[in-house]
């Protein structure tokens, strides 16, 4: 299955005559319907609809039809009508603006306070008016299917692209691992040849007060005990097998954004402890390089469905 982004967009338009089927609109020029849908990330699945007077009927339809394809993402979706000719005003006609008026005349009988029509409203209203007897549903169907279709393939385009650069990141991350393996073993035997170089030196200041092996056995247990404590091995094994688990899971495919986004966390948890055991500038270096890189996962991986 491919990796998809929540990050897309996708539009369409199609003409459509501004008249019911089979019959003709005197005077109503062609419209457009445009319908336009972008995403950006998001924990959830996110819907927000902007759509005009005449369409907003149809929102559970497109609703649904979005639900059925995306699972993850902030989704806005704007649908109009737009006049398709050069001048997008059309004149209102008489038998319109009378019975505006008349509508208006009874509203403000039972509401003698109630605000009079506007230009603006007049000039809306009658807008919309060429369009109240159009059912736009089959046509705002197939445009929300090309629409969601071309969605998809953006955020699957933009998906693919994220999944080659968390790989590539991937790589880097076993090559720092690789690096910091070998690192661990010569920090222990350089502090155990200290230790017990320290305690040549305490032995010849103590004049024998002290037995040599009491003080040969605490130098290397204060050796062990050091060995100990910057060792990460354990924090490499767990690195690998995350990292292991993120490339199985990237080359899987579908909907792996929250499962990927804990395994950043666990990575980063890592490559910390592995810092702050460090007890060498080489492995300090290795820690920050690699932390980098997971917080640079880590901003591709809040993209990924």
């Amino acid at each position: 299955m491919p990796v998809y982004s929540m990050t897309g967009y996708a539009s369409a338009q199609q003409s459509a005559a501004q008249a019911p089927a089979g019959q003709e609109a005197k005077g109503a020029p062609a419209s457009r319907l445009g319908l336009e849908i972008r995403s950006v990330n998001s924990r959830f699945l996110d819907l927000t609809f902007r759509l005009s007077e005449e369409l907003r009927q149809h929102e559970p339809m497109l609703r649904e039809m979005i639900v059925g394809k995306l699972k993850r993402g902030k989704v806005e979706v704007r649908a109009a009508l737009e006049s398709a000719s050069g001048d997008s005003l059309r004149d209102p006609t008489a038998r319109m603006l009378q019975r505006l008026n008349a509508l208006q005349d009874n509203v403000r009988a039972w509401l003698p306070d109630a605000k009079a029509l506007s230009v603006a409203d007049v000039v809306r209203m009658c807008a919309g008016e060429g369009n109240a007897d159009v059912d736009w549903a089959e046509a705002l169907t197939k445009l929300a299917g090309k629409t969601v279709d071309e969605l998809m393939s953006a955020r699957e385009r933009e998906g693919a692209r994220l999944a080659t650069m968390l790989l590539g990141h991937l790589k880097q991350l076993r090559e720092l691992a690789k690096q910091a393996q070998p690192l661990v073993p010569q920090l222990v035997e350089q502090q155990r040849a200290r230790f017990l170089e320290r305690w040549k030196e305490a032995m010849a200041l103590t004049d024998g007060a002290t037995l040599p092996e009491a003080a040969q056995d605490r130098a290397l247990t204060e050796a062990t005990s050091f060995a100990i404590r910057i060792d990460v091995a354990e924090e490499l094994t767990r690195l690998g097998s995350h990292i292991d688990e993120i490339e199985r899971l990237v080359k899987k495919g579908g909907e792996i954004g929250k499962r990927l986004d804990f395994l950043i966390q666990e990575l980063h948890r890592e490559a910390n402890t592995m810092g702050s055991k460090s007890a060498a500038l080489e492995l300090t270096k290795v820690s920050v390089d690699m932390k980098v890189l997971i917080e640079q996962m880590r901003e591709q991986v809040q993209n990924i469905e």
